[in-house]
């Protein structure tokens, strides 16, 4: 991130390598590398929770991080809540006539702002086009989705997403009322280079919203599409039934195509970084080229994976390479894979709830 210098949390034990895009490896893997945090976070989940608010430019990895945290501690006890899933979540209520009542006296509860809420409802539906979604609907639509989670630990993504917002989040947990639990911030930084990659190359799990990438974070298993003489992820979630990852529509275009908002996120961070009496926890996902070797484990570095179809077996090969780019400094620097940066965010919310 731009006038940003987040520490490296260093993850590297010499240990055997583990192959992270599989389930099975991967869960030795986090028992190596924070297996005494794991421990601690679940016995702590039993009875108490926490709040989490990630904050990162769009497309830094936030859903991918809070699923491997998940996974990692093999648990039920911790939700993620997406603020832009929030909303879409509210215009799907509204197709429904039960769901559409119970949003609407939700929403006459605990809703305080300037509109009323037949006008939100109509900017929520796209019927009315030159009204934004106001701050205080879209956080009574989260409180919703908090209510829904129960008794859970909650990572928030999405919020604040501007500068009009950050006074906001200063009070969300008073404007919800009815929780008071351990709060604290997470930081991601993320190259922009490595951003726009991530997008070009992105893929989707359409049944559990699994996100990997068909160059940088491939799937165990990975397939071929003869008539679209196309390569395929095919999803690791076993209760997905093999789905195949399917590109979003758009992404293409890389980085440039949010080129806004990536710099509107990155003064927030700024902004909330100069913050007092709210805990931070820091995650990097780059890592300069000279510094890698006494930081992290060789497999815990991002690869580029090739693939070309074996046409005596039917099968896929694949190959990696090295994967180099440059940091928003300029500096020649690896890409970590998600699993080590989720070691990270485990045993910092460890030190952060003081476990």
């Amino acid at each position: 991130m731009k006038g940003i210098n987040f520490p490296i949390y260093k993850t590297k034990t010499g240990s055997r390598a583990f192959l992270l895009e599989d389930p099975k490896e991967r869960q030795e893997y986090f028992q190596l590398k924070a297996g005494q945090a794991i421990k601690k976070l679940r016995k702590y989940l039993r009875e108490n929770v926490f709040m989490g608010i990630l904050l990162g430019p769009k497309n830094s990895g936030k859903g991918t991080y809070v699923k491997l945290f998940i996974e990692a501690l093999g648990t039920d006890k911790v939700a993620h809540i997406s603020v832009g899933d929030v909303v879409r979540s509210a215009h799907e209520s509204l197709a429904d006539n039960s769901k559409k009542d119970e949003l609407v006296d939700f929403l006459k509860k605990r809703y305080r702002g300037f509109i009323s809420i037949d006008k939100a409802l109509d900017v929520i539906l796209g019927r009315d086009t030159q009204t934004l979604l106001p701050t205080e609907i879209i956080l009574a639509l989260t409180e919703r989705e908090i209510d829904k989670a129960g008794r859970k630990a909650i990572f928030v993504d999405g919020f604040p997403r501007n500068m009009d917002q950050v006074s906001y989040s200063l009070y969300f947990r008073s404007l919800m009322g009815y929780r008071d639990d351990p709060d604290f911030f997470v930081f991601i930084d993320v190259p922009e280079s490595v951003i726009d990659e991530r997008m070009k190359y992105r893929v989707i799990c359409p049944q559990c919203r699994t996100p990997r990438n068909l160059k940088l974070l491939r799937t165990k298993e990975v397939g071929y599409d003869e008539k679209l003489s196309k390569f395929y992820l095919i999803c690791d979630n076993p209760k997905c039934d093999r789905q195949r990852m399917v590109s979003k529509e758009g992404d293409d275009l890389g980085i440039e195509a949010i080129r806004n908002r990536i710099e509107g996120d990155g003064e927030v961070m700024r902004t909330l970084l100069g913050l007092e009496g709210v805990p931070q926890v820091f995650l990097r996902n780059s890592i300069p080229v000279a510094l890698a070797k006494n930081s992290v484990d060789d497999y815990e570095i991002t690869p580029a994976y090739n693939y070309e179809l074996d046409k005596l077996s039917g099968g896929v090969k694949v190959t990696e390479e090295p994967w180099i780019t440059n940091d928003d400094t300029g500096a020649s620097s690896h890409s970590l894979l998600p699993a080590p940066i989720a070691v990270a965010l485990i045993n910092q919310v460890a030190e952060v709830l003081g476990l």
